[in-house]
């Protein structure tokens, strides 16, 4: 199975935030997108343990960011 994981520029945070539907409880939040990514990488095997789910482990991670220009 594969996991899709929302990275979400945050502008007013400064943050970059993941979340996703297919892991329940999965919200996590860096100013580094690498470091963001490194997260959900290591948290999404804990949270399945935990939901009970597929062990498979792959992510697909889908990005966004708006940003206003003048």
């Amino acid at each position: 199975m594969v996991y899709n994981v929302l990275l979400t520029w945050d502008v007013e945070a400064s943050m970059w935030v993941a979340t996703s539907d297919d892991v329940p409880g999965l919200v996590l939040e860096s100013n580094s997108y690498d470091a963001l990514i490194e997260k959900v990488k290591f948290a999404i095997p804990e949270l399945l343990e935990l939901n009970n789910k597929d062990s498979s482990k792959t992510i697909k991670f889908i990005s966004e960011r708006f940003e206003e220009v003048a």
